[in-house]
Protein backbone atom coordinates (compact mmCIF):
# COMPACT_ATOMS: atom_id res chain seq x y z
CA UNK A 1 0.00 0.00 0.00
CA UNK A 2 1.19 3.46 -0.51
CA UNK A 3 -0.41 4.30 2.53
CA UNK A 4 1.79 5.99 5.13
CA UNK A 5 -0.24 5.76 7.85
CA UNK A 6 -3.87 5.07 8.85
CA UNK A 7 -5.43 6.32 12.49
CA UNK A 8 -8.27 7.72 14.00
CA UNK A 9 -9.51 11.46 13.94
CA UNK A 10 -12.48 13.17 15.54
CA UNK A 11 -14.56 9.54 15.13
CA UNK A 12 -13.80 9.41 11.29
CA UNK A 13 -11.41 7.37 9.39
CA UNK A 14 -7.78 9.77 8.63
CA UNK A 15 -5.40 8.08 5.89
CA UNK A 16 -2.07 10.07 6.06
CA UNK A 17 -0.48 9.85 2.66
CA UNK A 18 2.55 11.69 1.54
CA UNK A 19 2.42 14.24 4.83
CA UNK A 20 -1.19 15.19 3.87
CA UNK A 21 -4.40 14.16 5.37
CA UNK A 22 -7.46 12.93 3.72
CA UNK A 23 -10.87 12.71 5.02
CA UNK A 24 -12.41 9.44 4.88
CA UNK A 25 -12.73 6.44 2.96
CA UNK A 26 -15.68 7.69 1.10
CA UNK A 27 -13.93 11.06 -0.43
CA UNK A 28 -12.16 8.87 -2.81
CA UNK A 29 -14.83 7.99 -4.39
CA UNK A 30 -17.95 10.18 -3.63
CA UNK A 31 -19.13 12.94 -6.02
CA UNK A 32 -19.93 16.12 -4.96
CA UNK A 33 -23.40 16.38 -3.45
CA UNK A 34 -25.36 18.89 -0.93
CA UNK A 35 -24.34 18.72 2.99
CA UNK A 36 -24.99 21.21 5.81
CA UNK A 37 -22.11 22.87 7.09
CA UNK A 38 -22.11 20.63 10.13
CA UNK A 39 -21.90 17.48 8.79
CA UNK A 40 -18.88 18.69 7.62
CA UNK A 41 -17.31 20.08 10.40
CA UNK A 42 -18.37 23.78 9.67
CA UNK A 43 -20.36 26.24 11.05
CA UNK A 44 -23.18 27.90 9.22
CA UNK A 45 -23.67 30.63 11.41
CA UNK A 46 -19.83 31.47 10.80
CA UNK A 47 -20.10 30.67 6.97
CA UNK A 48 -23.21 33.79 7.18
CA UNK A 49 -19.54 35.81 7.27
CA UNK A 50 -18.72 34.78 3.68
CA UNK A 51 -21.87 36.43 2.56
CA UNK A 52 -20.84 40.00 4.51
CA UNK A 53 -17.66 39.64 2.71
CA UNK A 54 -19.00 39.14 -0.97
CA UNK A 55 -21.60 41.33 -0.57
CA UNK A 56 -19.39 44.17 0.61
CA UNK A 57 -17.53 43.89 -2.45
CA UNK A 58 -20.68 44.47 -4.25
CA UNK A 59 -21.98 47.38 -2.58
CA UNK A 60 -18.50 49.36 -2.44
CA UNK A 61 -18.80 48.70 -6.58
CA UNK A 62 -15.63 46.81 -6.31
CA UNK A 63 -16.65 44.15 -8.89
CA UNK A 64 -20.07 43.74 -10.14
CA UNK A 65 -20.78 40.54 -9.01
CA UNK A 66 -19.48 37.86 -7.03
CA UNK A 67 -19.87 33.90 -6.71
CA UNK A 68 -18.27 31.44 -3.78
CA UNK A 69 -17.86 27.76 -3.48
CA UNK A 70 -17.05 25.94 -0.69
CA UNK A 71 -17.30 21.70 -0.37
CA UNK A 72 -15.47 19.83 2.07
CA UNK A 73 -15.07 16.55 2.76
CA UNK A 74 -17.04 15.85 -0.50
CA UNK A 75 -20.36 17.72 0.91
CA UNK A 76 -21.22 21.18 -0.81
CA UNK A 77 -21.99 23.43 2.27
CA UNK A 78 -21.55 27.15 0.50
CA UNK A 79 -22.65 27.91 -2.74
CA UNK A 80 -24.29 31.10 -3.45
CA UNK A 81 -23.89 34.73 -6.00
CA UNK A 82 -23.93 37.86 -5.14
CA UNK A 83 -24.69 41.16 -6.92
CA UNK A 84 -25.26 41.86 -10.49
CA UNK A 85 -24.61 39.94 -14.11
CA UNK A 86 -25.37 43.45 -15.58
CA UNK A 87 -25.05 46.49 -13.39
CA UNK A 88 -26.88 48.93 -16.48
CA UNK A 89 -30.23 46.54 -16.03
CA UNK A 90 -29.83 45.33 -12.50
CA UNK A 91 -29.71 42.03 -13.44
CA UNK A 92 -28.64 39.56 -10.86
CA UNK A 93 -25.75 37.23 -11.38
CA UNK A 94 -26.58 33.29 -11.13
CA UNK A 95 -24.65 31.21 -9.36
CA UNK A 96 -24.59 28.73 -12.32
CA UNK A 97 -23.45 31.50 -14.56
CA UNK A 98 -20.68 30.67 -16.80
CA UNK A 99 -17.61 32.54 -17.01
CA UNK A 100 -14.41 32.83 -18.49
CA UNK A 101 -11.93 31.03 -16.28
CA UNK A 102 -8.54 31.58 -18.49
CA UNK A 103 -5.30 30.20 -17.03
CA UNK A 104 -7.65 27.34 -15.21
CA UNK A 105 -7.52 25.96 -18.42
CA UNK A 106 -3.89 25.17 -17.21
CA UNK A 107 -4.71 22.89 -14.48
CA UNK A 108 -7.23 20.61 -17.04
CA UNK A 109 -4.38 20.66 -19.32
CA UNK A 110 -2.08 19.36 -17.04
CA UNK A 111 -4.51 16.75 -16.05
CA UNK A 112 -4.72 15.49 -20.04
CA UNK A 113 -1.39 15.38 -20.36
CA UNK A 114 -0.65 13.18 -17.33
CA UNK A 115 -3.57 10.60 -18.82
CA UNK A 116 -1.91 10.65 -21.81
CA UNK A 117 1.63 9.86 -19.44
CA UNK A 118 -0.01 7.19 -17.80
CA UNK A 119 -0.76 5.52 -21.21
CA UNK A 120 2.69 5.20 -21.99
CA UNK A 121 2.96 7.62 -25.16
CA UNK A 122 6.17 9.34 -23.41
CA UNK A 123 8.25 9.80 -20.27
CA UNK A 124 7.96 13.76 -18.07
CA UNK A 125 11.83 14.20 -18.85
CA UNK A 126 11.65 13.55 -22.44
CA UNK A 127 12.57 16.11 -24.89
CA UNK A 128 9.14 17.80 -26.19
CA UNK A 129 10.92 18.46 -29.72
CA UNK A 130 10.71 14.34 -29.97
CA UNK A 131 6.98 14.55 -30.51
CA UNK A 132 7.07 18.81 -31.55
CA UNK A 133 10.35 19.14 -34.30
CA UNK A 134 9.46 22.47 -33.94
CA UNK A 135 11.44 22.85 -30.33
CA UNK A 136 14.17 21.36 -31.31
CA UNK A 137 17.38 23.10 -30.87
CA UNK A 138 15.95 26.04 -28.90
CA UNK A 139 18.02 28.99 -28.67
CA UNK A 140 18.42 31.49 -25.77
CA UNK A 141 17.81 34.89 -26.08
CA UNK A 142 20.81 37.02 -25.47
CA UNK A 143 20.36 40.52 -26.67
CA UNK A 144 17.29 42.42 -27.45
CA UNK A 145 16.57 45.85 -29.60
CA UNK A 146 13.69 47.57 -28.45
CA UNK A 147 13.51 49.75 -31.32
CA UNK A 148 13.00 47.00 -33.71
CA UNK A 149 12.51 43.75 -31.92
CA UNK A 150 15.33 42.04 -33.36
CA UNK A 151 17.30 40.18 -31.01
CA UNK A 152 20.52 37.74 -30.92
CA UNK A 153 20.24 34.24 -29.05
CA UNK A 154 22.55 31.29 -27.93
CA UNK A 155 21.92 27.63 -28.17
CA UNK A 156 20.51 26.40 -25.29
CA UNK A 157 22.59 23.97 -22.79
CA UNK A 158 19.75 21.36 -23.23
CA UNK A 159 16.12 20.54 -24.93
CA UNK A 160 12.72 21.58 -23.33
CA UNK A 161 11.16 18.48 -21.71
CA UNK A 162 7.60 18.18 -20.68
CA UNK A 163 8.00 18.41 -17.37
CA UNK A 164 9.90 21.82 -17.90
CA UNK A 165 6.25 22.90 -20.20
CA UNK A 166 4.42 21.69 -17.17
CA UNK A 167 6.78 23.43 -14.08
CA UNK A 168 6.64 26.65 -16.28
CA UNK A 169 10.86 26.33 -16.24
CA UNK A 170 11.01 25.76 -20.05
CA UNK A 171 12.04 29.61 -20.77
CA UNK A 172 9.36 29.80 -22.98
CA UNK A 173 7.42 33.48 -21.66
CA UNK A 174 3.78 34.74 -22.23
CA UNK A 175 2.61 37.25 -25.35
CA UNK A 176 0.92 40.71 -24.10
CA UNK A 177 1.24 39.60 -20.26
CA UNK A 178 4.85 38.55 -20.54
CA UNK A 179 8.16 40.86 -20.53
CA UNK A 180 8.64 43.04 -22.42
CA UNK A 181 11.03 41.42 -24.35
CA UNK A 182 8.65 38.37 -24.47
CA UNK A 183 5.54 40.66 -25.66
CA UNK A 184 7.40 42.33 -28.58
CA UNK A 185 9.00 38.95 -30.00
CA UNK A 186 5.45 37.33 -29.65
CA UNK A 187 3.89 40.25 -31.23
CA UNK A 188 6.34 40.89 -34.17
CA UNK A 189 5.58 36.97 -35.04
CA UNK A 190 2.20 36.92 -34.35
CA UNK A 191 1.92 34.63 -31.07
CA UNK A 192 -1.53 35.43 -29.46
CA UNK A 193 -2.06 34.96 -25.54
CA UNK A 194 -4.59 32.29 -26.56
CA UNK A 195 -7.86 34.48 -26.47
CA UNK A 196 -7.44 37.27 -29.25
CA UNK A 197 -6.91 35.04 -32.30
CA UNK A 198 -10.05 32.24 -32.29
CA UNK A 199 -9.50 31.49 -35.71
CA UNK A 200 -5.98 31.25 -35.93
CA UNK A 201 -4.10 27.59 -36.37
CA UNK A 202 -2.65 25.94 -32.99
CA UNK A 203 -0.41 24.09 -34.92
CA UNK A 204 0.57 27.12 -37.23
CA UNK A 205 1.38 29.13 -33.88
CA UNK A 206 3.01 26.26 -31.91
CA UNK A 207 5.50 26.11 -34.83
CA UNK A 208 6.07 29.69 -35.11
CA UNK A 209 7.32 29.30 -31.19
CA UNK A 210 8.93 26.44 -31.07
CA UNK A 211 11.39 28.58 -33.42
CA UNK A 212 11.78 31.97 -31.35
CA UNK A 213 13.84 32.47 -28.30
CA UNK A 214 13.66 30.97 -24.94
CA UNK A 215 14.01 33.41 -21.98
CA UNK A 216 16.36 31.31 -19.71
CA UNK A 217 18.17 27.94 -20.17
CA UNK A 218 15.65 24.85 -19.46
CA UNK A 219 15.05 24.00 -16.17
CA UNK A 220 16.95 27.04 -14.72
CA UNK A 221 14.20 29.28 -13.31
CA UNK A 222 10.47 29.89 -13.06
CA UNK A 223 8.79 32.08 -15.72
CA UNK A 224 5.06 31.82 -16.40
CA UNK A 225 4.49 31.36 -20.24
CA UNK A 226 2.83 30.13 -23.25
CA UNK A 227 3.71 26.13 -21.87
CA UNK A 228 0.11 25.12 -21.25
CA UNK A 229 -0.52 26.30 -24.89
CA UNK A 230 2.50 24.04 -25.68
CA UNK A 231 0.84 21.27 -23.99
CA UNK A 232 -2.40 21.79 -25.54
CA UNK A 233 -0.96 20.99 -28.90
CA UNK A 234 1.07 17.92 -28.00
CA UNK A 235 -2.07 16.61 -26.79
CA UNK A 236 -3.33 16.85 -30.18
CA UNK A 237 -0.18 15.21 -31.79
CA UNK A 238 -0.13 12.54 -29.33
CA UNK A 239 -4.53 11.70 -29.47
CA UNK A 240 -4.84 12.80 -33.14
CA UNK A 241 -8.07 14.66 -31.63
CA UNK A 242 -8.57 18.31 -31.03
CA UNK A 243 -8.24 19.51 -27.94
CA UNK A 244 -11.53 20.28 -27.43
CA UNK A 245 -12.88 16.74 -28.50
CA UNK A 246 -9.92 15.15 -26.18
CA UNK A 247 -11.35 17.51 -23.18
CA UNK A 248 -14.82 16.20 -23.50
CA UNK A 249 -14.18 12.83 -24.11
CA UNK A 250 -11.30 11.90 -21.47
CA UNK A 251 -12.51 14.80 -18.90
CA UNK A 252 -15.36 16.60 -18.75
CA UNK A 253 -17.99 13.71 -20.05
CA UNK A 254 -17.13 11.12 -17.33
CA UNK A 255 -16.96 13.95 -14.68
CA UNK A 256 -20.67 15.04 -15.56
CA UNK A 257 -18.57 18.73 -16.47
CA UNK A 258 -21.60 19.53 -18.47
CA UNK A 259 -21.09 23.66 -18.77
CA UNK A 260 -17.17 23.67 -19.78
CA UNK A 261 -16.54 25.01 -23.10
CA UNK A 262 -14.07 26.20 -25.78
CA UNK A 263 -17.23 26.87 -27.57
CA UNK A 264 -20.19 27.30 -25.83
CA UNK A 265 -23.47 25.98 -27.42
CA UNK A 266 -25.83 28.20 -28.61
CA UNK A 267 -28.26 27.40 -26.24
CA UNK A 268 -25.56 27.87 -23.75
CA UNK A 269 -24.71 31.78 -24.73
CA UNK A 270 -26.65 33.46 -22.59
CA UNK A 271 -25.36 32.51 -19.49
CA UNK A 272 -22.03 33.73 -19.94
CA UNK A 273 -21.70 36.23 -17.47
CA UNK A 274 -21.07 39.96 -18.19
CA UNK A 275 -16.69 41.18 -18.70
CA UNK A 276 -16.02 43.93 -16.61
CA UNK A 277 -13.12 45.80 -16.32
CA UNK A 278 -11.56 49.31 -14.22
CA UNK A 279 -11.33 52.96 -15.48
CA UNK A 280 -8.91 55.46 -14.36
CA UNK A 281 -10.90 55.59 -10.89
CA UNK A 282 -11.01 51.90 -10.54
CA UNK A 283 -14.66 51.96 -11.45
CA UNK A 284 -16.50 49.02 -12.89
CA UNK A 285 -17.17 49.15 -16.35
CA UNK A 286 -18.25 47.43 -19.12
CA UNK A 287 -15.21 45.58 -21.00
CA UNK A 288 -17.02 45.51 -24.28
CA UNK A 289 -16.84 49.73 -23.96
CA UNK A 290 -13.65 49.79 -22.65
CA UNK A 291 -10.85 47.24 -23.82
CA UNK A 292 -8.62 46.01 -20.91
CA UNK A 293 -4.42 45.64 -21.12
CA UNK A 294 -5.41 42.22 -21.62
CA UNK A 295 -6.45 42.96 -25.31
CA UNK A 296 -7.72 46.41 -26.70
CA UNK A 297 -11.00 45.10 -28.24
CA UNK A 298 -13.38 44.60 -25.61
CA UNK A 299 -16.27 42.98 -27.87
CA UNK A 300 -13.63 40.43 -28.14
CA UNK A 301 -12.57 39.97 -24.95
CA UNK A 302 -16.34 39.57 -24.23
CA UNK A 303 -17.22 37.18 -27.27
CA UNK A 304 -14.56 34.92 -27.74
CA UNK A 305 -16.30 32.48 -26.25
CA UNK A 306 -19.06 33.05 -28.45
CA UNK A 307 -17.27 32.89 -31.34
CA UNK A 308 -16.92 29.09 -32.58
CA UNK A 309 -13.40 29.27 -32.66
CA UNK A 310 -10.95 26.80 -33.94
CA UNK A 311 -7.50 28.00 -31.78
CA UNK A 312 -7.65 25.63 -28.41
CA UNK A 313 -5.12 27.65 -25.99
CA UNK A 314 -4.42 24.98 -23.76
CA UNK A 315 -3.94 28.25 -20.74
CA UNK A 316 -6.63 30.51 -21.03
CA UNK A 317 -9.33 29.20 -23.62
CA UNK A 318 -12.33 27.50 -21.54
CA UNK A 319 -15.30 28.85 -20.14
CA UNK A 320 -16.81 26.84 -17.15
CA UNK A 321 -18.61 26.85 -13.59
CA UNK A 322 -18.26 27.44 -10.50
CA UNK A 323 -19.73 23.66 -10.00
CA UNK A 324 -18.36 21.87 -12.97
CA UNK A 325 -14.22 23.59 -12.10
CA UNK A 326 -15.48 21.93 -8.23
CA UNK A 327 -16.13 19.03 -9.85
CA UNK A 328 -12.45 18.46 -11.48
CA UNK A 329 -10.65 19.59 -8.23
CA UNK A 330 -12.96 17.24 -6.12
CA UNK A 331 -11.47 14.52 -8.61
CA UNK A 332 -7.95 15.48 -7.77
CA UNK A 333 -8.92 15.87 -3.81
CA UNK A 334 -9.93 11.89 -4.29
CA UNK A 335 -6.82 10.57 -5.65
CA UNK A 336 -8.31 10.35 -9.40
CA UNK A 337 -11.77 8.84 -8.45
CA UNK A 338 -15.15 10.80 -9.33
CA UNK A 339 -18.56 10.38 -10.65
CA UNK A 340 -18.14 6.31 -11.27
CA UNK A 341 -14.54 6.49 -12.82
CA UNK A 342 -11.04 6.32 -12.01
CA UNK A 343 -9.75 9.29 -13.97
CA UNK A 344 -6.09 9.19 -12.82
CA UNK A 345 -4.54 7.02 -10.81
CA UNK A 346 -3.80 8.02 -7.32
CA UNK A 347 -0.11 7.67 -7.49
CA UNK A 348 -0.59 10.00 -10.66
CA UNK A 349 -2.01 12.57 -8.69
CA UNK A 350 0.62 12.33 -5.98
CA UNK A 351 3.01 13.49 -8.72
CA UNK A 352 0.88 15.51 -10.38
CA UNK A 353 -0.24 17.70 -7.12
CA UNK A 354 3.35 17.77 -5.33
CA UNK A 355 6.41 20.37 -5.90
CA UNK A 356 8.40 19.43 -8.64
CA UNK A 357 10.55 22.62 -8.66
CA UNK A 358 12.72 22.41 -6.21
CA UNK A 359 14.23 25.15 -4.97
CA UNK A 360 13.15 27.59 -7.22
CA UNK A 361 9.83 29.41 -6.53
CA UNK A 362 6.73 30.66 -8.20
CA UNK A 363 5.97 33.97 -5.99
CA UNK A 364 7.01 32.71 -2.62
CA UNK A 365 5.02 29.57 -3.32
CA UNK A 366 6.35 25.87 -5.11
CA UNK A 367 4.87 24.60 -7.99
CA UNK A 368 3.78 21.68 -9.09
CA UNK A 369 2.90 20.01 -12.84
CA UNK A 370 -0.26 22.50 -12.91
CA UNK A 371 -0.88 24.18 -9.71
CA UNK A 372 0.72 26.84 -7.12
CA UNK A 373 1.81 24.88 -3.74
CA UNK A 374 1.68 26.44 -0.32
CA UNK A 375 4.81 26.03 1.21
CA UNK A 376 5.57 25.03 4.97
CA UNK A 377 6.62 28.83 5.31
CA UNK A 378 3.49 30.24 3.76
CA UNK A 379 1.01 27.97 6.10
CA UNK A 380 2.28 29.60 8.52
CA UNK A 381 0.96 32.80 7.02
CA UNK A 382 -2.19 31.91 5.84
CA UNK A 383 -4.98 29.64 6.89
CA UNK A 384 -4.11 26.52 3.85
CA UNK A 385 -2.41 23.72 4.83
CA UNK A 386 1.13 23.45 3.58
CA UNK A 387 0.33 21.13 0.37
CA UNK A 388 -2.65 23.05 -0.77
CA UNK A 389 -2.69 23.42 -4.31
CA UNK A 390 -4.25 26.41 -6.35
CA UNK A 391 -4.35 28.82 -9.43
CA UNK A 392 -6.82 31.38 -10.58
CA UNK A 393 -7.48 33.08 -14.10
CA UNK A 394 -7.16 36.81 -16.02
CA UNK A 395 -10.69 37.53 -15.21
CA UNK A 396 -11.36 37.30 -11.52
CA UNK A 397 -11.44 33.91 -10.65
CA UNK A 398 -9.52 31.47 -8.05
CA UNK A 399 -9.54 28.29 -6.46
CA UNK A 400 -7.94 25.75 -4.20
CA UNK A 401 -7.96 22.55 -2.62
CA UNK A 402 -6.75 21.70 0.80
CA UNK A 403 -6.05 18.13 1.02
CA UNK A 404 -5.19 18.45 4.70
CA UNK A 405 -8.92 20.19 5.93
CA UNK A 406 -10.25 18.25 2.54
CA UNK A 407 -11.68 21.80 1.43
CA UNK A 408 -12.42 22.79 -2.58
CA UNK A 409 -13.05 26.52 -2.46
CA UNK A 410 -13.74 28.31 -5.55
CA UNK A 411 -14.41 32.47 -5.63
CA UNK A 412 -15.48 33.89 -8.53
CA UNK A 413 -15.44 37.37 -10.01
CA UNK A 414 -15.85 39.10 -14.16
CA UNK A 415 -13.27 41.50 -14.01
CA UNK A 416 -9.91 42.24 -15.88
CA UNK A 417 -8.23 43.18 -14.18
CA UNK A 418 -9.04 44.01 -10.91
CA UNK A 419 -7.84 45.78 -8.16
CA UNK A 420 -9.27 44.02 -5.56
CA UNK A 421 -8.95 40.55 -6.78
CA UNK A 422 -6.02 39.67 -4.29
CA UNK A 423 -8.14 40.99 -1.46
CA UNK A 424 -11.03 39.72 -2.31
CA UNK A 425 -9.92 35.85 -2.74
CA UNK A 426 -7.67 36.48 0.65
CA UNK A 427 -10.60 37.85 2.74
CA UNK A 428 -12.82 34.46 1.21
CA UNK A 429 -10.52 32.64 2.03
CA UNK A 430 -10.20 33.62 5.67
CA UNK A 431 -13.75 33.58 6.10
CA UNK A 432 -14.02 29.76 5.03
CA UNK A 433 -10.87 28.50 7.27
CA UNK A 434 -12.84 30.13 10.33
CA UNK A 435 -16.09 28.40 9.42
CA UNK A 436 -14.17 25.04 9.95
CA UNK A 437 -14.97 23.81 13.83
CA UNK A 438 -13.22 20.23 13.55
CA UNK A 439 -9.95 20.69 11.89
CA UNK A 440 -7.73 17.63 10.48
CA UNK A 441 -4.32 19.41 11.67
CA UNK A 442 -2.49 18.30 14.41
CA UNK A 443 -3.06 20.13 17.42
Amino acid sequence: MFLSEFSLKNGAAVLVWAGLTFSSFSSFSQKLSAGTPESAGMSSERLKRVDRILQSFVDEERVAGAIGFVARNGKIVYHKSFGYNDLEARTPLSKDAIVRIASQTKAITSAAIMLLYEEGHFLLDDPVSRYLPSFAHPKVLETFNPGDSTYTARPAKREITIRDLLTHTSGIGYAVIGTKEANAIYAKHNIPVGLEGPSASLKEVMERLGGLPLFHEPGTRYLYGLNSDVLGYLVEVISGKTLADFFRERLFKPLGMDDTYFNLPLQKQERLAVLYTENADRKTVKVSDHGSPLAKDGKMLENYPRSNGTYFSGGAGLSSTAYDYAMFLQMLLNRGRYNGHQIMSPTTVKMFTANQIGHLTEGKNNFSLGFGITTEAQALKLPMAAGTFDWGGAFGTQYWVDPVEGIVGVVITQKQPSSWGGELSGKFKAAVYQAITQSNQPH
